[in-house]
């Protein structure tokens, strides 16, 4: 039973050191990746937060919502914890197989077929995460602009976002994205994290800024009076609207796509050491999504909307600490989308054009594919929390929790009845029934919409 309680917690800070058997992969793994280690803990650390903390931040508070401060402070905690555990299913793998990426364990577990199912589903959720990014950009970067020209809204055409964000897609995203390297890239990513924090302080300071009940007028969206009068705080809420609430925990917490190659950098690696790195980012991420979706709600209570920032517009439209926060999210979307292309170009083109040499052609023709895919999504879903549900409830559960525990009960030696593989069982049972149902229930909640 101990045993079943020291895996479930992975070593996370329990005193435990690394044995000799973990300082003896050292070597092995070196020898497998055959590049040099430089990367410290600490920015280990920050590069897997940075690979974590995304778009799915504004879209907690809704979560919360529909799901009530307990219920969702529990939800939050499980996908967490089931999150590290598969992290620590995939670190496992890696050292017992020598491989490298999550297409690798993929191959190795079901050969060509394990490895077009991880890649696709690598290609979706990419494709899911930049348009949730587009999106954010066609919502804020209107009301943006407006803040700074404080001026009222008068029909220009620089208040179509839809515009904005093919202009934006066209000058911006499109040239970096043709690079063939975008390496140069990497260095501002350290800033996310810095930027998520400023973003969960800014919404905290705001909860005291507007007044509850909320001025019905002042509304973006059609809400009855009842629901603009409702400022109660509700610790557990049923209803259609809560399938969304795990999907979106999941999209929020993905990272698994990066966990390999940060730990064929790090500095003296070890699956102890690796796994103490999951911990410290999930857990400080864990923080900053309670902190920014609790007080996201307490501001806007039953209104909340699905884009947290979209709330605000109305409220404080020419408020600087709000064009700040603006300003921000605006530039971690703009420089991510770029970086978040590479993957998956990398999947489509595994597919497709697999063992051939570097083409200029199906570079830029996979580049423009994907893009224009991207925006389609961007203009046309009409809320976010569709992209969150729907990726959320199929790529993000698989590569989360279906996949590390398959690919772990396909590839260990350990017997069925270990602990390791009853956990490996457990976290695969949630990943498929939280998915189907939250997908069911998402589709029937379309059907009836319509």
């Amino acid at each position: 039973m101990n045993k079943c309680v020291e895996n479930l917690t992975i070593q996370a800070g329990d005193g435990h050191r690394p044995n000799r058997e973990d300082e003896d992969e050292t070597p092995l793994l070196t020898q497998v990746v055959g590049v040099s280690r430089g990367a410290s803990f600490t920015s280990s650390v920050f590069n897997l937060m940075n690979a974590i903390m995304g778009s799915g931040i504004l879209g907690l508070a809704y979560a919360m919502a529909n799901t009530g401060i307990v219920g969702f402070s529990i939800l939050l905690l499980l996908v967490s914890s089931f999150a590290a555990y598969s992290i620590h299913l995939l670190l496992m793998l890696c050292d017992q197989t020598g491989m490298t990426s999550y297409e690798g364990l993929g191959e190795k577990a079901f050969n060509k077929t394990g490895k077009v199912l991880v890649a696709c589903s690598i290609l979706i959720q990419n494709i899911g995460a930049m348009a949730s990014y587009m999106f954010i950009l066609k919502s804020e970067l209107p009301a943006t602009i407006l803040s700074f020209l404080r001026t009222e809204a008068s029909g220009v055409w620089y208040e179509d976002g839809a515009i904005l964000s093919v202009l934006v897609t066209l000058c911006v995203v499109l040239p970096l994205a043709l690079l063939p390297k975008i390496g140069f890239l990497g260095y501002t990513s350290s800033l996310s994290f810095f930027l998520m924090l400023f973003f969960a302080a800014v919404v905290v300071v705001k909860k005291w800024s507007i007044p509850c009940p909320l001025p019905i007028n002042a509304t973006l969206s059609q809400v009855s009076n009842s629901s603009a009068l409702d400022c109660s705080v509700h610790l557990f809420v049923f209803s259609s609207k809560s399938a969304y609430a795990v999907p979106t925990m999941a999209f929020s917490f993905l990272c698994h796509t990066a966990v390999m190659p940060i730990y064929s950098e790090l500095q003296q690696p070890s699956k102890y050491r690796m796994q103490n790195v999951a911990n410290v980012s999930i857990s400080l991420s864990f923080l900053v999504y309670l902190v920014s979706a609790l007080f996201g709600y307490l501001t806007f209570y039953a209104q909340v909307d699905s884009e947290l920032l979209l709330g605000y517009d109305a409220y404080l439209p020419h408020d600087v600490l709000m064009m700040s926060v603006r300003l921000a999210i605006l530039l971690a979307v703009l420089l991510t989308v770029p970086l978040i292309h590479f993957p998956a170009r990398k999947a489509i083109l595994m597919l497709f054009h697999a063992e051939r040499e570097f083409s200029w052609f199906s570079h830029c023709v996979s580049t423009v594919l994907i893009l224009t895919l991207v925006e389609l999504l961007a203009i046309y879903v009409p809320d976010i929390r569709h992209v969150f549900g729907v990726v959320g409830s199929t790529t993000s559960t698989c590569l989360i929790f279906v996949y590390p525990g398959l690919f772990y009960l396909r590839l260990s030696t350990d017997h069925i009845r270990s602990c390791t593989s009853v956990w490996a069982i457990v976290l695969m049972v949630f990943g498929v029934l939280v998915g189907l149902l939250s997908l069911a229930v998402i589709i029937i909640s379309w059907v009836n919409a319509y």
